[in-house]
Formats: structure tokens, sequence, C-alpha cells
């Protein structure tokens, strides 16, 4: 059958049937929230005043409150980045031994614990959810077992009470990795809450960043103490060192930046909202296509937009990432291989794929369409068409 004459149709199908790639421009997964420039002068300015860069200066202090009260949380100790947080967030807990983990996940949910010298053990993911599967949980623990260390992964939490009533029965710790869960509430208020730590990121994709940066949620002010010797090689004064520490400290640039984004967050917050809609309604009836639905959460950030390719859609998944790739659009295959299949890990009996059934399933079929602030309707309809064209 001839092409429709390209004077008939939208420029956005034109471009799709010229393989218009160097005519339209790029769209990638995600695209850093930035605030204007001129709004940040200010910031710098103060912080060439006083000439503190960092070890907990004045705007790392305020954005420590800053973030407490906007989460709903009552301690929280910043950090430079997310795995040093996580791999903080063990020390602090002297976990050992195993833990079981999710392989759905990127790759440094794992290698936190691998630098602290545990072993992960891979339990499989809800099909529905891909988060980690109490009901595997508890069929992955042994004698050896410490801790539970989920991923509220998208941002979409885990079975909360399910695994604390596990690490309860089996007197295990719970640190939740949960660098996609900024700004998510469940019905008693934040996620961040659960389990005995919750670890934030701030990497420049995430919904709330500070080019670089992390957190700790800490249950009380011991516990906050106890991270902070340990982020700061140890010292608790000029002379006393009590623990071998790393160092983890957010500068002073990176904080102001936070306090300056915590005045955008929830512009950004609802323009995604936004977009996440708008792919819901275009693809909801789309064969093959199946949109990941929320977990339960009473307050979203819709951090990321995964659909999941089924056998129906004409295209298979990595047929219709080369589609998008050819047009400019750089989607994701988040997350694709699995923690398990990588060298360090795949040797490991739990990392069998027949152990890993629901997580192999989704890495085969996944992928994360553009999100973010700045991503413009057109540019939304750009990706939509595309699904809707094949």
């Amino acid at each position: 059958m001839p092409k429709t004459p390209l004077a008939l149709v939208s420029p956005t199908q034109a471009a799709i049937d010229t393989g218009g790639a160097d005519k339209a421009p790029p769209i990638y997964v995600t695209q850093p929230a930035l605030p204007p420039l001129e709004e940040f002068i200010p910031y710098l300015q103060e912080i060439w005043d006083n000439k503190i860069l960092t070890n907990g200066g004045p705007f790392h202090q305020q954005l420590e409150q800053a973030l407490c009260d906007y989460l709903g949380v009552k301690h929280l100790a910043l950090f430079s980045n997310g795995t040093l947080g996580l791999v903080t967030a063990l020390q602090a807990l002297r976990v050992t031994g195993e833990v079981i983990t999710t392989p759905y996940s990127f790759v440094a949910t794992a290698h936190s614990l691998l630098w602290n010298g545990i072993k992960p053990v891979f339990a499989d993911v809800h099909p529905d959810t891909l988060n980690l599967d109490p009901a595997k949980i508890e069929a992955a623990i042994t004698p050896h077992t410490t801790a539970i260390m989920p991923v509220h992964c998208y941002g979409h939490p885990c079975d909360v009470d399910a695994i604390q009533k596990i690490a309860d029965n089996y007197n295990l710790r719970v640190i939740y990795d949960a660098a996609h869960a900024f700004g998510v509430q469940d019905q008693g208020g934040s996620v961040l809450r659960h389990g005995d730590l919750s670890v934030l990121s701030f990497h420049a994709t995430k919904v709330f960043n500070t080019f670089e940066g992390g957190a700790i949620i800490c249950p009380d002010a011991k516990t906050k103490q106890r991270i902070d010797h340990l982020k700061n090689f140890g010292f608790v004064d000029e002379t006393t060192v009590v623990a071998p520490g790393i160092n983890g400290k957010m500068s002073e640039i990176n904080a102001a930046f936070g306090m300056l984004q915590l005045q955008h967050v929830d512009a950004a917050l609802a323009r995604r909202k936004s977009i996440d809609a708008t792919y819901r309604e275009a693809l909801f009836n789309v064969p093959g296509i199946r949109c990941l639905q929320d977990a339960g959460e009473q307050v979203a950030n819709h951090a990321y937009f995964p659909i999941l390719v089924e056998s129906n859609y004409p295209l298979s998944r990595d047929a219709l990432y080369q589609k998008l790739k050819e047009n400019n659009i750089y989607a994701r295959r988040y997350f694709y291989p699995l923690i398990s299949e990588f060298p360090m890990y795949r040797g490991m009996a739990s990392a069998h794929r027949e152990n890993l059934p629901a997580a192999t399933t989704a890495a085969q079929k996944v992928l994360c369409l553009p999100i973010y602030p700045a991503l413009s309707s057109e540019s939304q309809q750009r990706v939509i068409d595309i699904l809707l064209a094949v």
C-alpha cells in the first residue's frame, strides 16, 4: 500500500514515515530539572562570601531541616551520593552475612552489599509491582541472613507491612533503597519512614536533584549521630575518631542547589503527573502495551514511565526500542539486564534465571518512556505517535 502523501499527515507522522531522526531534536528518557541560572547566583555569592565549602556548613544544615519538613520525616543525614548512603547504612546497622535483595534494580543496590563484604541473595519480584515479592523473601532466608534490602521500584512502594512482618519474625534488619521514592506517600505518610533506614538518591536524573547527592532517613537522633560520624571519617571532634568512617559529605554547593530546587519541586511533580496521565490515556487501549500501575501509594512522584511490551504488540521490546532510537527518541530498558546477570553476581545460586522468573520476564519486556518536567507536549506526542503507528 502506498504511503499517505506527507502533506496530508501530521508533522510528527511525517517525521516517522521518513525516518526523520536528522530533522527532529533528540528526546531522552530523562533530563535534569534546572531552575533559572540567575536564581542560583545569590546562593553561590553567599558561599563565596563565607568561604565555607563543605563539612556541614550552613546550607548543608538548612537543607537537612528543609528536607525533613518537606518529606515529613524527623531525622535525615545528607550524603554526596545515594550509593555512599547505601554503603554507610549497612555499616551503621553493622549488617554482615547475607542480605536478601532484588535483582530488578540499578546495580548500586547490590554493589553496596559487595563493598561491605556482604553476600547478596536475590529473590524474585512480584509481576504486578516489580517490587521484591514478600513470599519469595521468606523462602530465601538462611541461618546467615541478617537483613532485607528492598527497592521501591519506579517510586512505587513495596509491600512494607508484609516485609516488616517477615523481618520481625526472623529478627532481620530492613534497609530500603528508596532512590526512586522522593515525596512518595502511603496512607500513613512518607514511605521513607518504613524499615530501619531508607536511602534516597538526589542524582541529576532524579525527581529532586542536587547534581549529585543522597540522604539516609534516620529513625532517631542517636542513629543520625552515628551516621554523621561514619560519613566524616569517624570524627567526633578535632582529635577523636570513633569509627572507620568514609568521606560521604555533601558539599555546600550541592546543598545550596538543593535549597533552590525545593522551591521548584512541586511544579516539577505536577508536570510529571500531567505527562503520566497523557501517556496512560493515549496507550490505554493499545494491544500489547501494558502500563505499570501504582502500588497503592496515596501520593506518587511519577519518577518513571515504564511500559511492558507484550507478545501481541507488533514489535518486540528491542525492536520498538530501536524504532524510537531511529527517530531520535532515547527510551531506556530499565532494568535490563538484571543485576543477577552481571559477571560478579551470575555465579551465585540465587542469580539463576529459574529462581527469578518474574524479574527475568519483566527485564525482557520493560521500556521506560521519556518523562521529565521540561518534556513538551509536542515531544511527548512524537513518542506516542511512534507507539501508535507500529
